[in-house]
């Protein structure tokens, strides 16, 4: 590797030079801000009238090989592109706009006439196609820049090159003729790193990490991209890149592009069983990709794989299911945090392990899940690890059984909420303040309809209104306050209507039988409403149960054989074909000074206690496994080091940390309970 610092324009305008962004890089990407930013540097620099240089980054590149004495292969341009490619596009405006000017006013200070810039910055005069182009960008701003350089009119892009080259033109037909030569000058003043590799002697992508800070500025997609492609042979990049990895752009283009990270992640949750952290996920993949090639798994059948897993996310979660039915379902899923179970799931349906009907029948039963919780108001920080306790869980030979078995059987706070619950729940709640209370009244509203009713242009109404005047004090009686109180947000007095502003504060009479009131409302939600002589409590608790009723029809419990779930059950305690790698996540993050009981971990990994203490004895890989006593705090009498040689005291360990004993017990107020177990590893994820 070879490192000097050289000028900008310089290392641009030596005879022959091309640059080419591999295909694996990132689009060009800034935006006018960034724009604005270093053009006023660069005519800050030009106006000063000492010889200061104004320093702007790094050039890495991976040098051509020799070539011929007819032609020069291009260099790999790595790092540096998104500055390379803007200072090329303003070299490109600036020579535009000074092709306009009079033929004295042409090159502003010697060396930058419109034939100077193009010649020496922009192209190899010479040459022809790609080599005519001092710079050549990957596939997506390639043709936009090259309809930049010569004068072409642009092409219909969204690629940042078009709107940046118009944001210089204009910005620079409001220059005077001093400053377009301070801007000459301060652009053959930039200075930069230039970092030249060699073929088959360094390591590019290592050079770009570290260039790079480890990744900083970057989004993990970018990491991972050149990681998968910057050491290939050039030809194998180009069919890896061309026949898997642009089209799973595509899928992740525009408002969908930040979705890529995330998918990743849940695509390597799905492959390990473990959820990497938000900011680790490129370090999580290149060592899932190092564990893959030590087994005989290579980058083409990896990136293969993650292209069809991104088929199948991109059906699921950004609206690109073709199946109707299969699409609705993915719709209502407004939680991510099955995904990685998902994946399973759509790569069995995929390959034909899983039915078309069982799968439908899963997604309702994971959607139920989902949504009861949510209306039982059960926490969510144990979410992300049910299901990826549920990916080792699956029985191909009976496999809707056995998901739906294990859904079933889940304990305590991970529980699917039974019918009493959940009806309990429905009635009782604030409703109002429900974050899904329109999905819900969708829902209904249109539960057995042939025609979808949108009800996106309705509103939430309080029938018994959120101000009660006179009127309705009169109405309900001499207890209006505690009704009020008690059923203003509660689902029995919430409806959808159109005339939110014309309900205002009025009556229940005149709702009823004005204009647009509840006698002619066309939805089934407010159906029995206009034959009502008076909104009152117990109209109000006869509605709530009524559309709770329904909501059990819509949501409804998965049902299997008593027999069976017991089976499960029993299974599930005794953990027989459990999955233990959650239980070993929450041991690593457990904290010094801190303890919690057998039982509340197998509450959290969805286990019996005595099933945890043997695996907890019997496997090695149990880290801080001496932080779990019995339920009184004492150590185990089984208690073992999974080191035989290890003679420590687990007491006297336990004391270095901070723990505190009463007698033989262990302090209470360090207990870490069930809830705050799943807390400590639901922010360990975050992190």
């Amino acid at each position: 590797m070879k490192a000097v610092n050289t000028e900008l324009l310089d290392l641009l305008g030596q005879g022959g030079r091309r640059f080419v962004v591999p295909i694996y890089q990132r689009v060009y990407s800034w935006d006018y801000e960034q724009c604005e930013e270093l053009l006023r540097d660069i005519v800050t620099t030009g106006a000063r009238e000492d010889d200061y240089q104004h320093f702007t980054g790094s050039i890495v590149y991976i040098a051509s090989d020799a070539g011929t004495r007819t032609s020069r292969e291009p260099d790999l341009l790595i790092d540096g592109q998104q500055r390379v490619t803007t200072i090329t596009i303003l070299l490109a405006s600036l020579a535009a706009l000074l092709k306009t000017k009079h033929e004295d006013k042409q090159d502003p200070i010697g060396g930058f006439s419109p034939e100077d810039i193009h010649e020496y910055y922009l192209t190899n005069k010479r040459k022809t196609g790609d080599e005519y182009f001092k710079l050549i960008l990957s596939q997506y701003d390639k043709d936009a820049l090259k309809a930049v350089v010569n004068g072409a009119p642009l092409p219909r892009s969204e690629s940042r090159v078009v709107s940046n080259y118009s944001y210089f033109v204009d910005r620079l037909a409001e220059f005077s003729h001093d400053q377009l030569a301070d801007l000459c000058r301060g652009l053959s003043r930039l200075v930069v790193v230039d970092v030249e590799l060699s073929r088959g002697q360094d390591d590019p992508q290592r050079v770009f990490e570290s260039m790079n800070a480890t990744g900083k500025g970057l989004s993990q997609a970018d990491l991972i991209r050149n990681f998968v492609l910057m050491d290939l042979p050039t030809v194998e990049q180009n069919r890896l890149y061309e026949d898997y990895w642009f089209p799973m752009e595509l899928r992740f283009a525009g408002q969908n592009r930040q979705s890529f990270d995330a998918f990743v992640r849940h695509y390597l949750t799905t492959k390990t069983y473990k959820i990497p952290k938000q900011g680790n996920v490129y370090d999580a993949f290149k060592e899932y990709v190092f564990n893959q090639s030590q087994g005989g798994t290579d980058r083409n059948e990896i990136v293969r794989d993650l292209h069809l897993n991104a088929t199948w996310f991109a059906n699921m979660a950004l609206d690109q299911e073709m199946d109707s039915e299969l699409a609705s379902r993915f719709y209502d899923m407004d939680q991510n945090v099955a995904y990685p179970f998902l994946l399973r799931l759509y790569a069995d349906f995929d390959a034909g392990k899983l039915g078309r009907d069982e799968f439908l029948q899963i997604l309702d039963a994971i959607n139920t899940y989902l949504f009861r919780r949510a209306v039982c108001d059960i926490p969510t920080n144990s979410l992300n690890t049910t299901f990826v306790s549920m990916l080792n869980t699956v029985d191909d030979e009976h496999y809707l059984e056995s998901v739906l078995a294990r859904m079933l059987t889940l304990p305590d706070h991970r529980r699917f909420p039974k019918d009493v619950e959940f009806l309990s729940a429905l009635q009782e709640r604030n409703f109002y303040k429900f974050k899904r209370v329109r999905h819900f009244f969708n829902k209904i509203e249109n539960f057995g309809r042939k025609e979808h009713v949108s009800i996106s242009d309705y509103s939430i109404e309080h029938i018994m209104p959120q101000n009660a005047n006179e009127s309705w004090q009169s109405d309900l009686g001499d207890n209006w306050k505690e009704i009020h109180d008690w059923y203003l947000h509660t689902l029995g007095n919430l409806t959808l209507t159109g005339y939110n502003p014309e309900y205002s504060d009025h009556p229940f009479s005149k709702k009823r039988d004005m204009e647009g009131g509840f006698k002619q409302s066309p939805l089934f939600i407010n159906r029995g409403l206009g034959i009502l002589e008076a909104w009152t409590q117990d109209a109000m608790d006869e509605r709530a149960e009524k559309l709770a009723k329904q909501a059990l029809l819509i949501w409804p419990r998965p049902q299997i054989d008593d027999s069976v779930e017991e089976r499960y059950r029993i299974d599930g305690r005794n953990g027989r074909g459990f999955d233990w790698s959650q239980l070993h996540q929450i041991l690593e993050v457990m904290p010094a000074g801190k303890w919690t009981t057998y039982a509340n971990l197998a509450e959290i990994v969805g286990t019996g206690a005595q099933a945890l203490a043997s695996h907890l004895s019997a496997h090695a890989g149990c880290t801080n496994a001496y932080r779990v006593l019995n339920w009184n705090g004492e150590i185990s009498d089984g208690f073992r080091w999974s080191d035989s040689n290890d003679e420590r005291e687990p007491r006297k360990v336990l004391l270095e940390e901070g723990i505190e004993f009463d007698g033989g017990q262990a302090s209470r107020n360090q207990l870490l309970q069930p809830e705050e177990l799943a807390a400590l590893l639901e922010s360990e994820l975050e992190v």
